[in-house]
C-alpha cells in the first residue's frame, strides 16, 4: 500500500530548476502545510501540468488520510423529475408543464423503496429530485418521519439547497424554521447539490431562476448550526473560467472556516447529452484529474475529497485517487438517473462491496467502509472476495 515515503518526488520537483518559481512556492507552501490564495490556486489552473499537482496532492492526500479510502453502503429515492426550474445543463428534469413525461413518487411508493433494503446492511439513504410544486415541506416531513420509524438506524440524508430554498418559501417559512422542522422528523444530513458555479454572471447564463450563492451558502450554514452535516459540490467544465472555480472554492472555504460543518467536497463533471448545453463540449480526463488535484490543495480545510464514480466511470474514478481523492461515494443502486441522463459513464451505476472494495484495491489504495458522517465500519485490505461476489449484481 501507499504511504508518504513513497513520494520524494514532490522535493525533486521542487528543485527542478525549470520549475517556475511561483509554481515552486506554491509546492513549498503545500509541503509546509500553508494555505494557498486566490491567486495562487488561479495560477495552478493556468500554469500547473498535472504530473506537478499530482504528486502535490497526493501529499496531500496521503499526509490526511494515509492510503485509505472510503466508501457507504448507500441507495437513492428520487422523488420525481418533475421540476419548476430550467437548469439549461439538466437533462434530468421535465418541466412541471410536461409533467406527463415524468415520474411523481408518493409516500408510500417511497417507503416501500427503503423497504427493499429491509435486512441488508445499507446505512445511508440518498433522497434528491427535481422541485416539483405539490411535494412541499409537509409532504417530505411525512415521508422523513416513516422512513425514521420504520428504519430508526438508516441515516437519511437528502434535499439540496434549491430544493429546500423553494420548500421554506411556499411554507413561508424562514431557513431556521424549515431546516429545524425537517430535522426534527429525521433528517440527518444534506448533500451538496446545486451549487453549480456560485459566480452571479455563471449562474445567469446555466441556472438563472433557481437560488443563488448566498442562498445556498446560508441554508447549508443553518444545517450546520443545527448540527447537521452537510457535502458541497462544483459543476465544472463548461462555460466557467478558471477564476470562476476558484472564486467558488473560496467561499466554500471560507464558510468551513466559520462552520467545520462540510465533510466532503465533491466536483462534479459538466456532462452535454441531451440538454441545452450540448453545444459545449466537455473537459477531458486530464483536465478532470488536474481539477481533482488543485481542490485537494486548495480546500485545505475539508476533510474529504469525493469522486463520484457514476459521473466519472470506473477507471477515471481509479486514477482520481493517484490526484487528492480518497472518497468514491458508495455502492449506490441502479434507481439514480440524474447523471445517467446526461450521458455519465456509468448508465447503470451498481456496484456491490466487493467489486467497489476491489476498484480501491487495484489503484493501491485501502477500502475502508463508511457511515455518513466517516466513522469507520470496517477495513477490507485484508477480505479475499470469491469470483463469485465480484460478479454478483
Amino acid at each position: 500500500m501507499i504511504t508518504q515515503n513513497d513520494y520524494p518526488a514532490v522535493e525533486t520537483l521542487l528543485q527542478d530548476a525549470r520549475l517556475d518559481k511561483a509554481l515552486k512556492t506554491i509546492g513549498e507552501k503545500v509541503l509546509a502545510g500553508e494555505r494557498l490564495t486566490t491567486d495562487e490556486g488561479i495560477l495552478l489552473f493556468e500554469k500547473g501540468e498535472l504530473g506537478y499537482v499530482g504528486a502535490l496532492a497526493n501529499f496531500v492526500r496521503v499526509r490526511m488520510h494515509g492510503d485509505k479510502t472510503y466508501f457507504n453502503r448507500n441507495f437513492h429515492i428520487e422523488p420525481t423529475n418533475v421540476c419548476i426550474f430550467t437548469c439549461k445543463f439538466c437533462s434530468y428534469s421535465k418541466l412541471y408543464k410536461h409533467k406527463e413525461e415524468g415520474w411523481e413518487l408518493s409516500v408510500d411508493q417511497m417507503l416501500d423503496i427503503v423497504k427493499k433494503y429491509d435486512g441488508q446492511p445499507v446505512t445511508e439513504v440518498h433522497i434528491v429530485g427535481g422541485v416539483h410544486p405539490k411535494m412541499n415541506l409537509d409532504f417530505f416531513v411525512e415521508l422523513l418521519e416513516k422512513i425514521r420509524a420504520h428504519r430508526p438506524d438508516l441515516h437519511i440524508k437528502g434535499f439540496t439547497a434549491v430544493e429546500l430554498d423553494y420548500m421554506f418559501r411556499k411554507a413561508k417559512l424562514s431557513v431556521q424554521e424549515g431546516m429545524k422542522k425537517l430535522h426534527d422528523a429525521g433528517l440527518q444530513s444534506m448533500p451538496g447539490g446545486g451549487a453549480e458555479i456560485f459566480h452571479p454572471d455563471i449562474r445567469a447564463q446555466i441556472c438563472h431562476d433557481k437560488v443563488d450563492a448566498d442562498g445556498w451558502l446560508d441554508i447549508h450554514r443553518t444545517a450546520h448550526n443545527l448540527g447537521m452535516h452537510t457535502n458541497a459540490t462544483m459543476l465544472y467544465g463548461h462555460v466557467e473560467q478558471y477564476w470562476h472555480r476558484v472564486d467558488h472554492m473560496e467561499r466554500l472555504r471560507r464558510l468551513q472556516d466559520e462552520t467545520g460543518g462540510f465533510n466532503t467536497f465533491i466536483p462534479l463533471k459538466f456532462r452535454n447529452k441531451d440538454n441545452e448545453m450540448e453545444h459545449v463540449g466537455e473537459v477531458s480526463v486530464i483536465e478532470d484529474l488536474r481539477l481533482y488535484a488543485i481542490a485537494r490543495l486548495y480546500m485545505d480545510n475539508f476533510p474529504h475529497l469525493k469522486a463520484y464514480w457514476p459521473m466519472l466511470g470506473r477507471q477515471s474514478a481509479q486514477l482520481t485517487l493517484s490526484f487528492g481523492v480518497n472518497d468514491l461515494d458508495g455502492t449506490i443502486d441502479d434507481t439514480t438517473k440524474i447523471y445517467s441522463m446526461a450521458g455519465a459513464e456509468e448508465q447503470n451505476p451498481s456496484m456491490n462491496t466487493a467489486q467497489l472494495a476491489m476498484l480501491i484495491k487495484q489503484a493501491g489504495r485501502r477500502p475502508v467502509e463508511r457511515d455518513t458522517v466517516y466513522n469507520e465500519i470496517k477495513d477490507y485490505t485484508d477480505v479475499v472476495f470469491s469470483d463469485e461476489e465480484l460478479m454478483a449484481k
